[in-house]
This record gives structure tokens, sequence and C-alpha cells, in this order.
């Protein structure tokens, strides 16, 4: 049989963009919008979405640049409305999914929307050992206090008294307070704002996206269908007040930040936690790179036909 002779390509494949960062347009919120949002009229959702989209435009990212994840609930069909790449995962189980997106790929930014169900019941695990990891992602809850996919259930951060399908009488159990939770597992990243101050929201997004770990932000976000007026202690317009975290307040100090978070309702806003601790990225690349320079010349597929070699 003759050999079969490829002619080589007249152009050569590059790598490389197909134009500078400095030429290359941002998004525009019309190229940066998929469906149109489900969610019923009214829900601050609506708001954390808008600006999602600003901060996209306000970066500069480009889809490739851009992973969208959620679990199950109303806030977590983010993806849905987002045209980018993402996964709209299952209940609780987002933040394991996105975990393994940055692992696996550090040169991108992942973020994360859930809702007071998915992130604290079903998925409570997964936010503490995400959280003590320090996986470099952001993850945004939108707290509302309740299940409103499902038609108005006590949450965990339902306020005692609450009456709802699944507590008739009222809430008896102690609420969840997801800042000193977050604080207490680990990460690295704390704050908390409210769908009725954007500006405040956009800060917290880009705060988070920079900060090197995970960067959690409880976002308060009033289910007007199942829970109106949650919020309205918070909201200067209906006679509320929005405190902002002290200017004096060290976000290095661990003591002070869990006082912030034991305020009593409407609390204060802001970032209540930071610190720099190595990410889990970085401390597994470090792994796997002293356990390549045990075998130099090798290709993957080599390694790992090696360790199944010795298994056998």
């Amino acid at each position: 049989m003759s050999a079969i002779v490829v002619d080589p390509p007249t152009e050569t494949l590059s790598t490389a963009p197909p134009d500078s960062l400095a030429e290359r347009k941002g998004l525009t919120k019309k190229e940066i919008a998929a469906d149109h949002p489900t969610w019923c009229p009214g829900c601050g959702d609506f708001s954390v979405l808008a600006l999602y989209f600003k901060l996209i435009e306000k970066r500069k990212l480009w889809h490739e640049q851009i992973t969208t994840v959620a679990g199950i609930g109303c806030s977590s069909r983010f993806p849905y409305f987002v045209q980018a790449h993402g996964v709209h995962f299952i209940h609780g189980r987002a933040l394991s999914f996105a975990s393994g997106v940055s692992l696996s790929r550090p040169d991108l930014h992942v973020f994360v929307f859930g809702g007071d169900g998915d992130a604290f019941s079903i998925g409570g695990n997964h936010f503490t050992h995400t959280a003590r990891k320090n996986i470099k992602l952001t993850y945004v809850v939108m707290d509302n206090w309740v299940y409103g996919l499902t038609k108005k259930q006590t949450s965990p951060t339902s306020p005692k008294g609450f009456k709802s399908k699944t507590d008739l009488w009222g809430a008896i159990d102690q609420p969840i307070n997801p800042m000193k939770q977050a604080i207490s597992a680990g990460a690295t990243f704390v704050a908390r704002t409210t769908h009725t101050n954007p500006n405040h929201v956009l800060q917290m997004m880009e705060a988070a996206m920079d900060h090197d770990g995970f960067g959690f932000i409880e976002c308060l976000s009033e289910c007007v269908e199942f829970y109106p007026g949650a919020f309205d202690p918070s909201n200067p317009r209906k006679g509320g007040v929005f405190n902002l975290v002290p200017k004096e307040h060290d976000v290095t100090d661990e003591i002070a930040a869990y006082r912030l978070a034991n305020e009593p309702f409407p609390g204060y806003f802001g970032v209540f936690y930071q610190q720099q601790r190595p990410t889990k990225n970085r401390l597994e690349a470090k792994v796997n790179e002293d356990a390549r320079q045990r075998v130099p010349g090798l290709a993957d597929w080599q390694i790992l036909k090696q360790s199944f070699d010795r298994m056998k």
C-alpha cells in the first residue's frame, strides 16, 4: 500500500487572539444578554443581573473569559440570561462544579449565583468547604429569606415567626447568619449589600472579583411575591436606613467582623472581612508542579499510563 501524502497547510494556525487586547472592543449589554429573564416583576434579582452586565461591560470581559454557574432556585436561573459560558447545575452543587472550573481554568473569571436555600440548606456543606479551601471565585447569594421558586416555604434565613406553607404557625428555628457562617468557614472576602442600592452592589462585585480567593457577597434581594417588604428597614426610600460599614473598621480583624455581623437587622453594608491567604488554586498548582518534576520529559498521557501500569 502506498503512503498517503498530505500537503502542508498554506496558512499556520495561530493561538493568539484575533485582535490585540487594546484593539478589541468590550461587549455591549446587547451582546451579553441572552434569554429574557423570567422572574416576577419587581424581583430584586433583576437588579443583580443588570449590575452583572454592567460589571462585564466595565471590565471589558469577553465571552470566553466569563463562566456563570448557578444551582437551583429563582436566582439560579442566571446562566440562562447571560450570553457566555455557564452551567445551570443541580441543587446545592453549584460551588462544587465551579470549583472544578476554577481549578482547571485559572484564566477564567468564575461567578456563581444562588439563593439562600441553594446556598445554606442543601448546599450548606459545599459552601463551608469551598470557603475553607479558599478557591478563587466569586459567589453572590441573593438572599430573600424565603423559598420563592416553590411558592413560599421557610428558608434557612427566614426570621423567627415567619409564616409559610411549611411553618403555618410561624418559623421557630434559629435562622442562619450568612456573614458569620462565611467568616467562620474561612472565606477570605466577605461582603454584604442590597439590590436597592445598585452602585453599592457593583462596588462589592468588583471588589470580590479583584480578590485573590473565595469572595462571598450576601445580597438582600426582595421577593415581592412571597415576602414583600422584608427588607424595607434597609431601604431609605421606604423609611429604612442603609448603614455603611464604618470607615474605621479593620477588614482584617475577624473579631471585629463578627461584631458587625451580630448587629440587629438591617445591620451594616460593605466589606466585613478580607485577608490574603494562599488559594487552593495556587497550592494545588504547586503540588502538580512538584509531581511533574519527578517525571521530566513525559507527556500527560505517559504519566497517566505509568500510574495505571503500577496498579496492574
